[in-house]
């Protein structure tokens, strides 16, 4: 991202996302007699959770069946209203939802203002997560957030600061961090299991004889029944193009491609279950080797470091293979810790100790409760903190600090150059951190 666009991504974000100061003022005159903050309601242990939905394509249109069905069978939540700018999702969510034509929205801030929504679920492209998200945590909602986070760093500090200064929950949509395998793989590397952290791998490996993210280009589209220029919002000024809105993930405006779109997947759980902080410089690499149609690169790695540990991230939109042969694994100085289906599995280290091999201890399992519906059990998890007010599985902290990790590999990539972070002062800076110093007690040094 250029300078100049980071510096008007942040005008235009900042300019819209002071809600108690009257940046809801704009929806109060779509609604008159709104209140420049809807009123938050305590949901009680046996209320109903009323959901409003942003964005309802793909994701969006997902959550929202499931959403439905939920509200029919447990009965703990219920769908009220759904915002889009395109006018045959919007109908089409209304019948899903069994909706009235009031409770669809074409400008997200009319939903934001309505006392009965007491959390919304975000599902647009990245470069609108950050508005949409403040807009709706100053608005006085609970926020399921899709992953990325953000667009950009500076973005997810400020969703960041502002769930904090509002008091509300935010949950980051990575389903793995609420998967019991990362629970207990957390559990077991602060117990020492692996003994010192050396580094972990993931990958995430798709292919497609079409291309990945072509997904189909709906020929009803016009600028007469989707609202291009709202679409657009931050990003650059383009004449209306159906293959940008509906494959918006192949182009740098919107997205950062595999790093965003799936690598926030695999480093976010990694993260939780090392307890990492920021990273300290990240590089990265690849390119578009076969599908030529897209800006972002179909093959793409990227390494994270870390004060004492790195993370290896790598893939491809052209070869699915390493799903199979590259799966995640963390790696200590004791074992490694890695997974099979409904087991974590730490298998111990043979030390070479005095020209011999010391015998190796067995190989450990830990079984896990099985998790057949990974979305659902996200969203359980994000609707629990809604009533008891506890911070999600990947709350806005977390969810920062793998931001901070993805965005600088997408940096790195398109610059040409290792990105270095200050953790202390949370900004890229041009020099290198030093390098710790060991400071042991001195039991693991040379003889």
């Amino acid at each position: 991202m250029s300078d100049e666009r980071a510096a008007s991504t942040r005008r235009v974000f900042l300019a819209g996302s002071v809600l108690a100061g009257g940046a809801l003022a704009a929806a109060k005159s779509l609604k008159p007699g709104s209140s420049a903050r809807a009123a938050s309601r305590v949901v009680g242990a046996n209320d109903r959770i009323a959901v409003g939905m942003i964005g309802v394509g793909g994701m969006g249109g997902a959550h929202l069946r499931a959403h439905v069905k939920q509200s029919e069978t447990t009965k703990d939540i219920q769908v009220v209203a759904v915002s889009d700018i395109y006018a045959k999702r919007k109908e089409k969510a209304r019948a899903v939802a069994k909706l009235a034509t009031k409770d669809v929205h074409h400008d997200y801030r009319e939903l934001l203002v309505r006392n009965d929504v007491d959390a919304v679920f975000i599902a647009t492209p990245d470069h609108w997560h950050a508005q949409i998200a403040i807009d709706a945590l100053a608005a006085g909602k609970d926020v399921y957030l899709q992953k990325p986070m953000t667009y950009t760093i500076e973005e997810a500090r400020d969703v960041r600061d502002a769930a904090a200064k509002y008091g509300r929950i935010l949950q980051v949509g990575v389903q793995g961090m609420s998967e019991p395998r990362t629970l207990k793989a957390r559990e077991l590397i602060e117990q020492g299991e692996i003994g010192e952290l050396l580094w972990a791998q993931a990958t995430a490996a798709r292919n497609s004889l079409v291309g990945e993210w072509n997904y189909h280009v709906d020929e009803d589209a016009t600028p007469d029944n989707l609202d291009w220029n709202r679409w657009l919002g931050s990003a650059p000024k383009r004449t209306f193009s159906p293959e940008r809105y509906f494959r918006w993930r192949k182009y740098w405006d919107y997205s950062g491609g595999i790093a965003t779109d799936l690598y926030y997947h695999s480093l976010g759980p990694m993260v939780f279950a090392m307890n990492a902080g920021f990273p300290t410089r990240v590089s990265a690499s690849g390119g578009i080797y076969v599908q030529k149609d897209r800006e972002v690169p179909d093959t793409y790695a990227t390494l994270i470091e870390y004060p004492n540990f790195y993370i290896s991230l790598s893939g491809s939109m052209a070869n699915a293979a390493a799903n199979k042969y590259h799966g995640p694994a963390y790696y200590g100085h004791k074992g490694t810790l890695t997974f099979e289906e409904d087991k974590v599995v730490v298998i111990p280290e043979v030390f070479e100790k005095h020209g011999k091999l010391e015998t190796a201890k067995a190989t450990k399992s830990y079984p896990v409760p099985p998790n057949p519906d990974a979305h659902r059990t996200h969203t359980d998890n994000f609707f629990s903190c809604v009533r008891t007010r506890q911070p999600a599985h990947l709350n806005p902290d977390l969810g920062y600090r793998i931001m901070a990790a993805i965005r600088l590999g997408v940096d790195a990539y398109r610059e040409g150059k290792t990105k270095l972070f200050d953790p202390d002062s949370q900004k890229v800076t041009a020099y290198a951190s030093k390098r710790p110093e060991y400071q042991g007690d001195g039991k693991n040094q040379p003889a």
